[in-house]
């Protein structure tokens, strides 16, 4: 809990970031008022390089969208990555890849049969990222509609666990 502020600020850094991409899809809210809640559940998974917090991700047991898709299994055992988030400092060195291979490795221990995920249609850098690591998609879209009529489309991803 004590490295909260240092992880909202790593996170506030990637928003910045990624509005300078045109993709508007995290806020003030959203990931940063939903981490300690991961630190209390005991579900958030950091990686850091001496003092420095270069990544994170929330490994949760249900996600709002899980009914909206077609998985492969829809009533198989699975664990769903939220909030993957990267340092803008450490962009481009394979930390993503890293950090999923990691969130593998932990939702296989935990006796998850699949690992899945939500991304929103915009997110291009992220989509690339999780076919490049081997999720596929699953049919259908998930949207999130927030009290404002604001709508997110998102798509769900999954990868087996060998």
């Amino acid at each position: 809990m004590q490295d909260l502020p240092r992880l909202k600020a790593m996170y506030q850094q990637i928003v910045k970031n990624m509005e300078k991409q045109g993709i508007f899809i995290w806020d003030d809210i959203y990931p940063s008022e939903f981490l300690a809640e991961d630190i209390e559940k005991r579900r958030l998974y950091v990686l850091t390089d001496h003092k420095e917090i270069t990544s994170a991700f929330a490994l949760c047991d249900t996600n709002a969208g899980e009914k909206a898709v077609q998985w492969q299994e829809n009533s198989a055992n699975a664990l769903y990555i939220d909030r993957l988030g990267v340092n803008v400092q450490y962009a481009k060195r394979g930390i993503g890849s890293f950090m999923l291979a990691k969130a593998k490795e932990a939702a296989k221990a935990a006796g998850a049969k699949y690992l899945r995920l939500f991304v929103v249609d915009v997110n291009e850098p992220a989509i690339k990222l999780y076919i490049k690591n081997g999720f596929i998609k699953a049919g259908g879209a998930f949207n999130e509609v927030f009290d404002d009529g604001f709508t997110l489309h998102e798509y769900g991803y999954e990868i087996e666990l060998q």
